[in-house]
């Protein structure tokens, strides 16, 4: 009996090393609140494009991102941008409250949105 019991735990220790690792983290995107208006999701991407320093080149016309040409879209787009760059530097994705975090990948099309592991 004390034989298959030390089998058993080295079997249980072996699947332990073996099996993959996670890190409990679920990959998330940033995206504009669909309740918030647009003349507030404006000023947020405003900032987000400019003083916050994203990427909205996708979202610009003849660009990737630029279709659906909603504020919605387009907020969402700079918001997740933003956020993947700055999150693992003290970023956030609040954008007085204007933006929310999703687990959902947010991409369509060959409209890529960025994922950045958290560090």
């Amino acid at each position: 009996m004390p034989t298959i019991l030390l089998r058993l735990m080295l079997a249980l220790l072996f699947m332990l090393l073996i099996s993959p690792k996670s890190d409990g983290q679920d990959e998330q995107w940033c995206i504009a609140d669909e309740q918030t208006p647009d003349s507030e999701l404006l000023e947020a991407m405003d900032w987000a494009c400019g003083a916050g320093g994203a990427n909205c080149t996708n979202i610009q016309p003849n660009q990737p991102c630029f279709y659906p040409n909603t504020t919605k879209d387009h907020a969402s787009y700079a918001f997740n941008n933003y956020f993947q760059k700055y999150k693992n530097k003290g970023g956030s994705c609040y954008f007085k409250g204007a933006g929310l975090i999703t687990e959902l990948d947010p991409s369509y099309n060959s409209c890529h949105y960025e994922f950045t592991p958290w560090q």
